[in-house]
């Protein structure tokens, strides 16, 4: 079983626990389970409870009217979206009780859905980023077993594999520009890099996918083989506990003709960068470089 705390409950569905322990109290809305220490927690059905009474709540509905629903009410009135781009909190929800019932099907119809009304692109950036920074804290905090956060990232990697093969292959280039795409050893969250990969096929740039936890000698190897003008990784977490000065002025002198462009929160605290280096902090600079 799933265990919520209020503070994880209050993240997930940007209402203040103070609110939520009102609503409990005046409109019996949701009954909090107690540990053997008298503990207050919420479950998974709870949880997906909570996210659809909270839709409603921030599209307007007033809490005395989503109280006085059927939870079959509930759950019809906010699945019947208005189309607008504020649906997609309805999505992020469908697809949080799906990751948390390790549902594959809701999942695939879900995401397919979103997919088909917004595109690959907005798709990602809007759903399924915040989806695993959701995923991601439930996780670190222990409230959810490691096999659901796999189940949502090993569905998405899916899909944005078909994504990357129904791509045309870009021509080569007469600059030459041909990117090798990777993680530092370590870093094994591939679905930003997986993201990276897409747009720059999509945008016609010649790109070699070394994938995730590559060494920086097998990427010398990589890089000779395949005649690459330039590099492209990502740092997203400090699980490896990467030097990163250090990082940088190995992989500077090793690549020293190469032009190298970074992105993660983690990597942006480094204070002189290689000469050779390019540091993207945001989607706007991501777009920029793919485009150069």
């Amino acid at each position: 079983m799933n265990h919520f705390t209020i503070s994880d409950i209050e993240n997930l569905t940007n209402i203040k626990a103070h609110t939520l322990r009102i609503w409990e109290q005046r409109y019996g809305l949701f009954t909090p389970k107690r540990k053997d220490s008298l503990h207050r927690f919420y479950d998974g059905e709870d949880l997906k409870k909570l996210l659809r009474i909270a839709w409603l709540y921030h599209q307007g509905r007033k809490i005395s009217h989503i109280a006085s629903l059927s939870e079959t009410e509930i759950m019809e009135l906010a699945l019947a979206t208005s189309g607008s781009s504020s649906d997609i909190e309805v999505y992020l929800n469908r697809l949080m009780e799906a990751s948390i019932d390790l549902d594959p099907i809701l999942f695939d119809d879900v995401l397919n859905a979103v997919i088909e009304k917004y595109g690959i692109d907005n798709t990602v950036t809007k759903l399924i980023f915040p989806l695993l920074k959701k995923i991601g804290l439930l996780w670190l905090t222990g409230h959810i077993i490691p096999s659901q956060e796999h189940f949502a990232s090993g569905l998405i990697i899916q899909k944005l594999a078909k994504a990357i093969n129904d791509l045309p292959a870009p021509s080569p280039r007469e600059d030459g520009r041909k990117i090798a795409v990777y993680s530092p050893e370590g870093e094994y969250h591939e679905i930003p890099l997986l993201f990276m990969q897409y747009l720059l096929k999509k945008n016609g740039v010649p790109t070699i996918y070394c994938g995730a936890s590559i060494s920086i000698d097998l990427l010398q190897k990589i890089i000779a083989s395949q005649q690459c003008t330039a590099l492209y990784f990502q740092q997203i977490t400090k699980v490896n506990r990467l030097n990163k000065e250090e990082y940088f002025k190995t992989l500077s002198k090793t690549f020293p003709n190469k032009k190298i462009a970074f992105s993660g929160s983690c990597l942006q605290t480094v204070q002189e960068l290689p000469v050779n280096f390019e540091f993207l902090p945001d989607e706007m600079a991501i777009r920029n470089y793919i485009n150069g």
